[in-house]
């Protein structure tokens, strides 16, 4: 028996089938099942009143995504979605899914099964992000005409078979990880390693932070792993939403109630779920992660991530928190802004070698404060030479100068005056804050029971 625990996603429960039973009753008819741990609800847009899928994907307007599409859909983009692998047969994704991986007995060899008959999951995260729309009864994705790489861990899922599904998926064509699961507790040496690799191979990595309901109250692995875009969640007047978990690993957040998504007709009778979780919120940024690396294929994975970070809705206190992070995700502005280009992941610590290079620039004694190059040419080489004894001679008359007017003003001073040179010392500063927010471990008290230790899909 593998040692995970059963996937449980953001969308897992009872359903419950709206009954027509008379006529009287048809506007009336209950037409949504109750998934994932009691949180998220299925739909029937086919029959619920003035309500089309493009209806009900309010989000897309929240984060203005018709605009964005005007500058990119994703093309040439691929997105690994890792879980429980994908349904094809779906009309929403037509297209869009390439041949996968499976791991594990219960998983698709080619990750085109989604074996959580009963919720669907994988396959609706893969929607979120790349659904073709093409009518208002068709799930439109955030990146459209990005393409859909399956990792199938099937059903269950333990820690071996995460680590693997991330590895193949960095060393067969990856340009972003989407992880919209989770693992309760501290991440292993072998995730850590994974996410290293994918990091190293220029490869964007997006996890949902967990549900208060399944992950506890702080964020889960692999979200909590440095370098990781750790997505929250908000509701739809924008606000946090109390069901995502919170902490000082947060990056990003995105919209996470009622989200609508494709579903297989195992367990949707008319294809569709609307679930609430940090797991759309998670593909929703991998989607918008898609847009970006369409639009600029030069930035490598730290200039993406700096691009969002930059340029996202910046909500709570000011700068980072533990629960929007750096704020609420942009695509149009990560679409359009100018930003400054970094040399490293934003999200990564400085490490003990950096800092030391930097204290070695610091001291004055390491080098000298001017390097000169000299060229063979001797005309260069006469000027070089005439420019270097010009800068002797000015500083040479500076100090002479700057001795002459402190001997005048030493004469001129009162008794009891401090010297002219003298100014008071600085009160006490504060330190610098680490460059990836607060320090690790802390996190905001949180009231109520003791967080359950279980392997969840968020």
């Amino acid at each position: 028996m593998r040692a995970g625990a059963q996937v449980a996603s953001g969308i897992t429960g009872m359903r419950v089938r709206g009954l027509m039973r008379s006529t009287a009753r048809i506007s009336a008819a209950i037409l949504a099942m109750v998934v994932v741990a009691g949180t998220s609800l299925f739909v029937s847009p086919a029959v619920a009143h003035a309500a089309t899928v493009r209806e009900l994907q309010w989000y897309l307007d929240a984060l203005r995504i018709p605009q964005a599409h005007k500058l990119s859909k994703g093309r040439g983009v691929t997105v690994a979605v890792i879980g429980g692998g994908v349904d094809t047969t779906h009309p929403a994704l037509k297209g869009r899914v390439l041949k996968g991986h499976g791991i594990g007995s219960d998983a698709a060899p080619d990750g085109h099964r989604d074996s959580d008959a009963k919720s669907g999951h994988t396959t609706g995260m893969a929607g979120i992000i790349a659904g073709i729309g093409g009518s208002d009864m068709q799930q439109l994705g955030i990146a459209p005409e990005a393409k859909i790489l399956p990792v199938s861990m099937g059903a269950e899922f333990d820690d071996n078979e995460l680590v693997e599904a991330i590895r193949w998926a960095v060393d067969h064509g990856a340009d972003v990880i989407s992880l919209s699961l989770g693992v309760a507790g501290a991440a292993t040496e072998g995730q850590v390693a994974a996410v290293r690799h994918a990091l190293n191979k220029n490869v964007v990595v997006v996890a949902s932070a967990g549900n208060t309901t399944q992950s506890g109250y702080a964020v889960a692995a692999p979200a909590s792993i440095p370098g990781v875009i750790a997505v929250t969640g908000t509701a739809k007047d924008g606000r946090f939403l109390a069901d995502s978990v919170e902490g000082p690993e947060a990056v990003l957040s995105a919209p996470m109630q009622d989200i609508i998504s494709p579903r297989p007709l195992s367990a949707s009778h008319n294809g569709y779920g609307v679930s609430t979780g940090t797991s759309d919120a998670g593909a929703i940024v991998s989607g918008v992660v898609a847009l970006v690396r369409a639009r600029f294929p030069d930035l490598d994975a730290a200039n993406v991530i700096n691009r969002l970070i930059v340029t996202a809705q910046d909500k709570g206190p000011q700068g980072r928190d533990s629960r929007y992070g750096f704020g609420v995700v942009d695509p149009v502005a990560a679409l359009t802004a100018q930003v400054t280009p970094v040399e490293a992941n934003p999200l990564l610590p400085v490490t003990a070698e950096d800092e030391v290079g930097e204290q070695r620039q610091r001291r004055s004694g390491d080098g000298p404060l001017i390097e000169i190059s000299v060229t063979r040419n001797p005309v260069a080489w006469v000027l070089q030479i005439g420019l270097c004894l010009l800068a002797v001679a000015v500083v040479v008359f500076l100090i002479v100068v700057n001795r002459r007017a402190a001997r005048r003003r030493a004469g001129a001073r009162s008794v009891g005056s401090p010297p002219a040179s003298y100014a008071m010392p600085p009160g006490p500063q504060p330190p610098p804050a680490a460059p990836w927010g607060n320090p690790p471990g802390h996190r905001q008290p949180w009231q109520g029971q003791s967080p359950p230790g279980n392997d969840t899909r968020q």
